[in-house]
């Protein structure tokens, strides 16, 4: 990439900024990329946490049974989390948290029947990590590091 273009956007209004633009670009997507991982770390690690109330949660949500559902929701988010955080197996974790957020988007879109206004922050989540799902990790990522990704 040129400095003073941007290829999917043409020239660049200011191109002394094509610099910066370059600079921070791997460093912007990591931080997108922890950031995302993080906070679904972090909903999960609440799931481990409080177990029965993880369990009656989800059966509240109409998955039955929650005993079976609900570990497998704490562990997809939370240890998705980290995985996707550290950028290690980062497709496969993103897809899973993905597959998750695309459900509570229909729950809160269908059944809740708040349209987009209710589903508003998973299809946000979502977003963030179908980026992921399509790029992978970037170069400051467990995967680039290893040399592997999925």
């Amino acid at each position: 990439m040129s400095v003073t273009t941007d290829a999917s956007r043409g020239k660049l209004i200011i191109p002394g900024l094509g610099r910066l633009y370059s600079a921070l670009h791997d460093a912007g997507e990591t931080v997108l990329r922890v950031v995302a991982g993080g906070f679904l770390a972090i909903h999960g690690s609440q799931k481990i946490v409080n177990p029965l109330g993880a369990v009656e949660m989800v059966e509240g949500l109409g998955f039955y049974p929650g005993v079976f559902w609900s570990p497998l929701l704490a562990c997809t988010e939370f240890f998705g989390g980290i995985l996707i955080a550290i950028g290690l197996l980062t497709r496969p974790a993103a897809f899973a948290g993905l597959f998750v957020l695309l459900v509570t988007v229909w729950f809160h879109w269908v059944t809740l029947g708040q349209g987009f206004s209710g589903a508003e922050k998973s299809l946000l989540w979502a977003a963030m990590l179908l980026f992921f799902v399509i790029r992978g990790g970037n170069r400051q990522s467990v995967d680039a590091r290893i040399g592997k990704a999925f």
